[in-house]
């Protein structure tokens, strides 16, 4: 199967992004970005693309009642008694099973509708650079432009409350780390990139853990992760 075929990659990575790809699947989709970029760059897009129409839906607290019917038709409230305290273990099989059919057909209608939406990174990007933890869950997602790199934090990071995050230039000839500024904890972040940056090899970006404000004495204090840049 030729997994960086433009539909099926696609298909794959909005499914990853959704959550609707699961188990072995996942877990083969995510060497696969970890062992080919393109599918890695996909996966980029797709999340932001896919967050960034979440952000535009407003919230909706739904009614009291609401709640109460759905406790009703799932089988967590008795009608003769009208308890809203029933045992998880009481709700019919079935029921659960249908709901979980249609939330995984209504999760895979809305990849399906949303492959045929073509995803655009910024127009400014030349560069990108996916960190990723030891369960390859992606933590921040790079793009690297002409003067600027913009940074997404996703939510798969827990940040440490009493530290900080830097990101760091790993040069070819061996030179000490080059700091490019702090990362994002939540959210978006843009840095000015220096001239530097296109004017010698870059081995990999590196991650490291620091003290509130950053590193104390120029240096990486403790590396976490790194990460290779990929040429658009």
């Amino acid at each position: 199967m030729n997994y960086q075929a433009e539909n099926l990659k696609n298909a794959l990575a909005a499914e990853y992004v959704l959550g609707t790809l699961r188990g072995p699947a996942r877990q083969r989709f995510q060497k696969l970005m970890m062992q080919y970029p393109p599918i890695s760059e996909a996966t980029t897009t797709w999340e932001q693309h896919l967050n960034a129409l979440g952000q535009k839906i407003p919230p909706v607290t739904p009614d009291e009642s609401v709640w109460q019917r759905i406790e009703q038709q799932l089988g967590f409230v008795n009608e003769s008694t009208k308890s809203n305290v029933v045992p998880i273990t009481k709700a019919k099989p079935k029921v659960w099973q249908g709901i979980a059919g249609l939330a995984s057909a209504a999760a895979l209608v809305l990849a399906v509708l949303l492959v045929n939406i073509e995803p655009t990174t910024a127009p400014d990007a030349q560069q990108l650079a996916l960190v990723n933890n030891e369960q390859t869950e992606l933590l921040w997602a790079l793009e690297i432009g002409t003067d600027t790199i913009d940074i997404q934090a996703t939510k798969s990071l827990v940040p440490q409350a009493n530290a900080d995050y830097e990101l760091w230039i790993v040069a070819a000839d061996g030179r000490a780390p080059i700091s490019l500024g702090l990362l994002p904890k939540t959210g978006k972040l843009t840095l000015s990139k220096p001239e530097l940056f296109d004017q010698i090899e870059i081995a990999a970006l590196a991650v490291s853990l620091e003290p509130l404000g950053g590193s104390p004495n120029g240096s990486p204090t403790t590396v976490l992760y790194t990460s290779k840049l990929v040429t658009l």
